[in-house]
């Protein structure tokens, strides 16, 4: 059998067929997706020893967080906003990264995909119009194209 042929170069190993692009395109978003969601969380997770909840704030609960949401600074917004930028960030540069092609698309595929996320989050949980804004514009597309041209300028 002769040797298989991807990408304009040849398979020096028969028995190795490379992934088919559009089957690693599409693990590329679900690593994507993975990968940004758990450092999401784990941001989210850390946040309340990195900066304390507000006194006599409840932040166990969805509920305990919208009751106890007008108690909050400034700075109790910074976590969540790390979380989703980076989240955002972490998962785009895998997706870049694993994309066979079109990389800033599917780095900014998993953008979208955390901006319905962040959207939900703002109609669900009621946060301080500032934040929402600062959270919506500035967390989801800027982090994600910001990942996906790194990995496109990086040689």
């Amino acid at each position: 059998m002769p040797p298989q042929k991807h990408g304009g170069k040849r398979n020096k190993n028969p028995k190795h067929t490379p992934m088919h692009p559009i089957l690693r395109n599409i693990l590329a978003v679900i690593a994507g997706i993975i990968t940004g969601s758990a450092v999401n969380m784990g941001i989210i997770m850390l946040s309340g020893s990195v900066v304390p909840p507000p006194e006599g704030a409840d932040i166990a609960t969805m509920e305990g967080l919208k009751e106890s949401m007008h108690l909050f600074r400034p700075i109790n917004f910074l976590m969540p906003f790390l979380a989703h930028a980076l989240g955002t960030f972490a998962g785009a540069l895998v997706a870049a990264l694993i994309a066979v092609n079109h990389k800033i698309f599917f780095a900014l595929l998993i953008g979208a995909f955390f901006l319905i996320g962040g959207i939900q989050m703002v109609v669900s949980l009621p946060s301080p119009l500032w934040y929402n804004v600062v959270d919506l514009v500035g967390a989801y597309f800027p982090f994600a194209y910001l990942a996906g041209l790194i990995i496109t300028k990086r040689k």
